[in-house]
């Protein structure tokens, strides 16, 4: 008791009544307080940091600047040559619209195979596995993204192709009444839905990643107030983990089109390359990255020209669909948990 009667005034005169004391004390506490603020970091350091971090930005804006220019610089010699100059004798357009078909169905195959997976994927790590064997599944899905392009293509030419064309000889016999399972289907099994199945096992880490974080992340106040409710586990989900990783999911996906329409060495050995067909089991169909890759080394003059108007045209569709996919972002953050 004495003990504690003897702090309180101390306590007291420290805050107490002396204005003078008090000032000069608060004094020597702003004093001590910018020291502290100088010794981790004053303004000085935040303009420094501020510059370096503009700089950097500055840099990423320049090199995608400069690459366009390149593109278009070395491109601009086709959009003036003549038809019968360009690879068909019929123009640019009818070369390069047969390769960005391509590009597209295989990517398009790849994003509807491998989101729901990703999704289901990231969804059961993150609320549905036991830790110790989700941490395991998290690695085996990471470890796929370490593995080159060139395995999966090698391993899609000589293990996939072989080993999937009876169930073509299925689709064929079922679904040929459609035009994309248009028979007789290929001996070989090297056709445009192979290769967006390869694409699929490439993307599926990508997609796997970001949502797994993202589902993470979601408020658990948000969760348990659901289950408090009486939601399912399923219901609880569904109202509020997707609405809030709704944006980061559509991220997800747009990030993987991208890494699917610029693969080359996977889709160069998958793919049996050819002209337009829109059979997907059969052989034919080819894609503006594993064109240019397979032409590229002996290309020379107008063709050279060619093959970098090919690359311009992927690069302006891969730009439009990240805008496109920042307006949706932008769209959905608004209803989404993201921001409350």
């Amino acid at each position: 008791m004495s003990h504690s009667s003897s702090t309180v005034p101390e306590f007291s005169t420290t805050t107490g009544d002396q204005p003078g004391q008090g000032d000069e004390n608060s004094d020597h506490r702003r004093e001590g307080h910018v020291a502290i603020g100088d010794a981790k970091g004053g303004p000085a350091q935040d303009r420094v940091f501020a510059g370096v971090t503009l700089v950097a930005g500055a840099i990423i804006l320049v090199v995608l600047a400069a690459v366009a220019f390149f593109l278009t610089w070395q491109a601009s010699p086709i959009f003036g040559a003549a038809s019968s100059e360009v690879t068909g004798g019929k123009g640019f357009l009818s070369y390069i619209w047969p390769l960005v078909v391509g590009t597209l169905i295989a990517s398009v195959i790849a994003l509807l195979l491998a989101t729901p997976v990703g999704i289901g994927v990231a969804l059961y790590i993150s609320h549905y596995a036991p830790p110790r064997f989700a941490k395991g599944v998290g690695y085996v899905i990471d470890l796929l993204a370490a593995i080159p392009s060139v395995i999966f293509g090698a391993w899609g030419a000589s293990v996939l192709a072989p080993k999937i064309v009876p169930f073509y000889d299925w689709l064929s016999g079922i679904l040929g009444f459609l035009p994309i399972f248009e028979g007789p289907p290929t001996a070989t099994g090297k056709t445009i839905l192979t290769a967006g199945i390869v694409l699929a096992i490439m993307i599926l880490p990508i997609i796997t990643a970001m949502c797994r974080e993202i589902f993470a992340q979601t408020p658990v106040l948000q969760q348990e107030a659901a289950l408090g409710l009486g939601a399912t586990r399923w219901e609880m989900v569904r109202m509020t983990v997707f609405p809030f990783a709704r944006a980061g999911i559509i991220s997800s996906v747009m990030l993987a089109l991208g890494r699917a329409m610029g693969e080359t060495m996977a889709v160069t050995l998958v793919l049996s390359g050819g002209p337009f067909n829109p059979s997907l089991i059969q052989s034919g169909n080819q894609t503006v990255a594993s064109e240019i890759a397979l032409n590229f080394p002996e290309a020379y003059g107008l063709r050279l020209n060619e093959l970098i108007a090919a690359g311009l045209v992927l690069f302006v569709i891969t730009l439009v669909v990240n805008l496109l996919a920042r307006l949706v972002i932008s769209r959905y953050k608004e209803f989404s948990g993201a921001n409350s």
